[in-house]
């Protein structure tokens, strides 16, 4: 079983597990989004799916039929998949769930049985809420951890959320009680634009993956995306007063508070970013921003 010690560049390579899962947990789809972004980049490799029949009501995820290239029907189960990815430093397990409909804690005693097999050493979850915060500014995210560990190396708070939880609260105690390291990253989604996709909430939880693994996420055209997004969304705000009116009142709520954005921490985290992206560019070593292979 994993030992207590900090994530990225403090630790030796270890295995880190992250998972996110569509649902209750994924406002925007902004979660499922991130993680499907870096199984893409990371080139990473299918290892196992869980059965479907024994977490799954299908007349709530519905199996969908497809026809084939050689016009074969086919049909696609809603269902949990496990890839691994090999970046230069650790070897990452990427999770991709839906919330399933029961046996949580057989869901979770499987997935963290797979993490013990490949000597996952931390678990982090991702996850999108909906809130009252404006599209204009940056996207709040939130980290908490019950690891005394991680709360000293990363300046990270346990959490104080008392109510109704989904399988990401779920996973990450059951992942404490199993004597990991776990992490949970939470984006704050505008809830006037809850459709998805939330590219901006992606590229923040993005961000904060890329800090907390110390390892270079290439973005690709996602911060374009991001950028096209807020542009559309000041579009239709822009068409309706009474919208428009409140996402000013939403802006000056947040100006009026101390903004971490722009805290020395967070700059030096910004600093620190740009340097591993330079340092893994094109000619040093490996990819640049945007290529498919692992970084």
């Amino acid at each position: 079983m994993s030992t207590e010690q900090p994530v990225g560049r403090h630790a030796a390579r270890q295995t880190v597990m992250i998972a996110a899962f569509e649902g209750w947990n994924d406002a925007g789809s902004a979660a499922t989004g991130a993680l499907e972004h870096l199984a893409e980049v990371w080139g990473s490799s299918p290892l196992r799916e869980l059965d479907p029949e024994e977490y799954h009501d299908f007349q709530v995820n519905r199996p969908m039929v497809t026809t084939g290239p050689d016009g074969t029907r086919e049909v696609t189960w809603p269902t949990t998949t496990v890839a691994v990815a090999d970046l230069p430093d650790r070897q990452v397990v990427l999770v991709h769930g839906i919330e399933p409909s029961f046996r949580w804690r057989s869901y979770c005693r499987e997935l963290l049985d797979i993490a013990e097999e490949l000597d996952v050493q931390t678990v982090v979850t991702l996850g999108a809420l909906l809130a009252d915060v404006p599209h204009t500014r940056p996207i709040p995210l939130t980290a908490t951890t019950e690891s005394p560990g991680l709360q000293a190396v990363l300046d990270v708070e346990p959490s104080t959320y008392e109510g109704p939880t989904g399988i990401v609260g779920v996973l990450q105690h059951e992942s404490a009680a199993r004597g990991f390291q776990s992490v949970s990253l939470w984006a704050a989604v505008p809830h006037y634009v809850a459709n998805p996709p939330s590219p901006k909430a992606t590229l923040a939880i993005l961000a904060r993956v890329e800090e907390l693994l110390a390892a270079p996420v290439p973005l690709g055209e996602l911060p374009e995306d991001a950028e096209a997004w807020q542009h559309g969304v000041d579009e239709l705000a822009s068409e309706d007063a009474e919208i428009s009116e409140y996402v000013q009142q939403l802006e000056e709520a947040k100006d009026t508070a101390e903004l971490p954005e722009a805290s020395g921490d967070a700059i030096a985290r910004e600093f620190e970013r740009y340097l591993r992206r330079r340092d893994h560019g094109p000619g040093r070593g490996g990819p640049g921003q945007g290529s498919p292979d692992k970084g």
